[in-house]
């Protein structure tokens, strides 16, 4: 009697178990994007998109901008990663020709704010992607 009364508890608590590991995980997915913006190549067969997240948790807090390229009807492949410490920083992407884009970064004007090119790729297609650091005397 002892033995089946501990079950029926454990299967009352299984269910409250459930729900709350569930409301757990779904509250840890804390993130927001604070910039965004898309340019498209001149001969508008390419467009450069950027977007900014900021990540937020339990040690999990951070910030970063994505730059991807796309063309009509494909998934965009990213080419570029930035981490910086604030929830957006400053980027600028413009089209020189159909097949270069030039992205300039740097920092936000806040004090402290750095900026890290954590991935880089150089050429998708036949768009070259030219990267250039704004001096930080540009940016006050």
């Amino acid at each position: 009697m002892i033995c089946s009364g501990l079950r029926s508890s454990s299967r009352a608590a299984t269910p409250s178990v459930l729900a709350t590991l569930m409301l757990l995980a779904l509250g840890c997915r804390d993130w927001a994007t604070t910039w965004s913006a898309r340019v498209p190549s001149p001969d508008t067969s390419w467009v450069a998109s950027a977007e900014s997240i900021q990540n937020g948790g339990p040690g999990t807090a951070y910030d970063h901008t994505s730059v991807s390229l796309s063309q009509p009807g494909q998934k965009p492949v990213e080419v570029l990663l930035f981490n910086h410490q604030y929830a957006t920083m400053n980027l600028q992407m413009r089209w020189l020709t159909p097949t270069n884009l030039q992205v300039d970064y740097g920092p936000s004007l806040r004090p402290g704010d750095t900026v890290t090119v954590h991935f880089q790729a150089v050429k998708v297609g036949r768009v070259t992607i030219s990267l250039r650091r704004l001096p930080d005397d540009s940016l006050r």
